[in-house]
């Protein structure tokens, strides 16, 4: 991979609580290069959203940053106060919601808050700004940018407003734009057409993304690399189609095993048994091993992470071998045995 544009190193995310600290974030680390997407996957609760926001210092109490950094071109982000930070969103590092409209304000026309948006970094003429935002629409493919402009949210699809938020975070070419689920309310066609959109906005533009889900059928066909986070930490990272094809961390496997693409018609999906653990109650060592069809005496525990000769990595006491992986057929039985 190139060098990367944003390195996240060690980043520890904490909530105070009751009864002590929540440790939403623990220890994560990644890299992203220009024009590649990274796909941060895992069940609700892994830590995803929350690695999101705190990247962009969006955090606020009783959650708190507490270690790690966040290198935006070498320059660590988590350091900057908040007058710095707020020069650096939009301008370098972006975000786009799952929810298009707590980027839209309902009462203002997409034209008005677009050319807010670049001015707020750039000293240009509002014609200039009108100007760029034209662009940025046409850029993601909104048809007749120049009339869409002038309408308001509630006037465009859910698709379409999907794109102006994904057309306001392209304005000032940030090196890097954070998405947080932004397809997962849409259609499967729409859905489709964005996520071909980020694809050629990535390789023209040369825009790093990190793109948040659930979904590994959407980081299959969108990312370069892919991240799978469990109870705040990464437990396997890798190119996404290796991942895809043998991953090597159970949960990985368990997840993929449960698409249901990869099934036949009326079959009983296979699922990972239980749920998600508390951060407040999490188990002794391995946070997995309750679930895991390959839990052994060690998994009590902390694992640490073991590097496999094809540069990828997983956070487990006994990895899957990677001859012995397959994930839609022997991993499917192991898991609907134990579900």
């Amino acid at each position: 991979m190139s060098e990367p544009v944003l390195s996240v190193k060690d980043l520890r995310t904490q909530f105070k609580i009751r009864a002590g600290v929540l440790n939403a974030v623990d220890g994560v680390s990644f890299e992203v290069g220009r024009g590649r997407i990274l796909g941060l996957v895992g069940e609700s609760g892994s830590g995803k959203s929350v690695t999101g926001y705190s990247i962009l210092g969006l955090i606020e109490q009783p959650g708190f940053i507490a270690g790690g950094s966040v290198l935006l071109h070498g320059r660590d982000i988590t350091r900057l106060t908040g007058e710095e930070l707020r020069r650096v969103r939009g301008a370098q590092i972006a975000m786009v919601f799952q929810d298009p409209m707590m980027t839209l304000n309902p009462v203002l026309k997409i034209g008005t808050q677009m050319i807010a948006a670049v001015r707020a970094h750039d000293n240009v003429s509002r014609k200039v700004a009108r100007g760029r935002a034209r662009d940025a629409l046409a850029k993601v493919g909104i048809p007749s940018p120049e009339e869409r402009l002038d309408a308001y949210p509630h006037q465009l699809s859910g698709g379409m407003r999907q794109r102006v938020a994904i057309a306001i975070a392209l304005l000032h070419r940030p090196a890097v734009i954070i998405a947080d689920e932004p397809t997962t309310a849409l259609d499967v066609s729409i859905q489709g057409q964005i996520l071909a959109e980020v694809r050629r906005l990535a390789d023209e533009t040369g825009t790093a993304f990190v793109w948040v889900t659930h979904d590994l059928a959407v980081v299959s066909s969108l990312a370069d690399d892919i991240c799978v986070m469990y109870a705040g930490r990464i437990v396997e990272t890798g190119p996404a189609a290796e991942v895809i094809a043998a991953p090597r961390h159970p949960y990985t496997a368990g997840l993929l095993a449960s698409v249901p693409a990869e099934h036949e018609p009326g079959d009983r999906l296979p699922q990972v048994p239980g749920s998600t653990p508390s951060l407040a109650n999490l188990p002794r060592g391995c946070a997995f091993a309750p679930r895991c069809f390959k839990a052994g005496p060690a998994c009590t525990t902390t694992p640490s992470i073991q590097q496999f000769e094809d540069g990828r990595s997983a956070l487990c006491h006994y990895p899957i071998e990677s001859d012995s992986c397959q994930p839609h057929s022997s991993t499917s039985t192991t898991y609907r045995s134990a579900s």
